[in-house]
């Protein structure tokens, strides 16, 4: 019974010191983490010589060959986003292309909206709207002018009909005066006839 008196003692004496041993070491370790927490781990494990720190040679490889792999892990995400870039910028060229093509049409379909063949000229739409007002305009003092020309026309007309018509009374008048005179002197010659045989 000593024996396993002194067995369970013995057991619980390492636990005892094994958990102490852990709660010395430091936080962190060689597998994980960042590579600073990697550095700081490292240095809180190594021992310490005058002023310098003794590093086992295994930590020191383990260190190196993480550093490498996350040099060259960051090496490959820089040459991923560098033909990311690329192929960015060759998109950005061909949009650009594209949209200068675009501004291209669009100025012709522009040109091509604002000009047209007129009599097969091409003339700008608003040379067309100014010629065409200009026509108008024309025509309209063409017309006010013919206008005025055949209302003074229609003036002149009327007055020579009014003349015509005072002319044409004014013989039918002297007509008949005439007409009554001879008459009259048919009259007086035929008394005088008429007196003269009898």
């Amino acid at each position: 019974m000593k024996i396993n008196y002194f067995i369970a003692l013995l057991l619980s004496l390492c636990q005892i010191v094994e958990v102490k041993a852990q709660d010395e070491q430091p936080m962190g370790s060689l597998t994980s983490g960042t590579i600073a927490s990697q550095f700081e781990y490292v240095n809180s494990i190594s021992n310490n010589y005058q002023e310098f720190k003794v590093i086992k040679k295994t930590h020191m490889d383990q260190l190196k060959k993480n550093v490498v792999d996350s040099l060259k892990v960051f090496q490959q995400e820089i040459a991923s986003q560098k033909e990311e870039l690329r192929s960015q910028q060759t998109q950005l060229a061909e949009v650009n292309k594209d949209l200068l093509a675009l501004k291209e049409s669009l100025e012709e379909a522009e040109a091509a909206r604002d000009n047209f063949s007129f009599l097969s000229f091409p003339i700008h739409k608003s040379a067309y709207n100014t010629l065409v007002w200009s026509i108008i305009g024309g025509l309209a003092l063409a017309l006010v002018f013919f206008l005025y020309r055949f209302f003074q026309s229609h003036r002149v007309v009327e007055k020579a009909r009014k003349d015509l018509e005072e002319t044409m009374e004014e013989f039918e008048q002297h007509r008949r005066n005439t007409l009554e005179r001879e008459r009259k002197l048919k009259r007086e010659l035929v008394d005088a006839l008429n007196k003269k045989t009898a």
